[in-house]
């Protein structure tokens, strides 16, 4: 039996979704928003986390990381990724959080279940439809970290809520702003959110 926990914000698309999976007689599920997911990874242990990184109301409390990194019962969670190709920062941030698989959202549940099944087996899944994404991913200019940054300040938080969130100083944010701002060639933060938006980094 694979032990999967579903990650996703929408109360009503999560219940969907574990419904559907929870068909599958070799597929026992649990599910949880962004807020609730590491301390329900603690209790259920799951074989693998399936989690949308669109909710990301959460995310820079909840990081990625915390699922994939070793925990104090043992390795971390293996984790596949509900993706989309025209948001390659998110395929980047799961990537470099040793994320196992990818799923484009746009698919069918036979093929989230197929992948299921293989990453539970430790074996790397990835779309086909997604290499596009992989390939923009890979020429993009910002860090992680610088990421987490633009992402908030895309959803209008203030250097001291962005600071809050990321447990940085006022000023490490505003260095960080500084750099996002140079590396996308914009002309200030606005300027900086809009290129990203547009190349579907954040």
């Amino acid at each position: 039996m694979i032990r999967v926990l579903l990650v996703h914000d929408a109360c009503l698309l999560r219940l969907a979704l574990a419904e559907r999976l929870a068909r599958e007689p070799d597929l026992e599920v649990f599910h949880a928003p962004w807020s609730q997911a590491h301390g329900r990874q603690r209790t259920v242990r799951p074989d693998l986390c399936v989690v949308d990184l669109d909710d990301e109301s959460t995310y820079a409390l909840t990081p990625l990381t915390e699922l994939t990194g070793p925990s104090a019962h043992g390795r971390g969670c293996r984790v596949l990724v509900l993706a989309t190709a025209n948001r390659p920062g998110q395929l980047r941030r799961a990537a470099e959080a040793d994320a196992l698989g990818y799923v484009n959202k746009a698919s069918q549940p036979e093929r989230l279940i197929t992948g299921i099944r293989q990453v539970a087996a430790g074996q790397r899944f990835v779309d086909d439809s997604l290499g596009f994404g992989f390939l923009k991913a890979a020429q993009m200019p910002l860090t992680q970290r610088e990421l987490s940054v633009l992402s908030l300040a895309a959803r209008g938080a203030s250097v001291a809520e962005i600071a809050h969130s990321l447990h940085l100083s006022n000023g490490t944010v505003r260095n960080y702003m500084a750099a996002i701002t140079r590396k996308t060639g914009a002309r200030n933060r606005i300027d900086a959110i809009r290129i990203s938006q547009g190349e579907g980094w954040v």
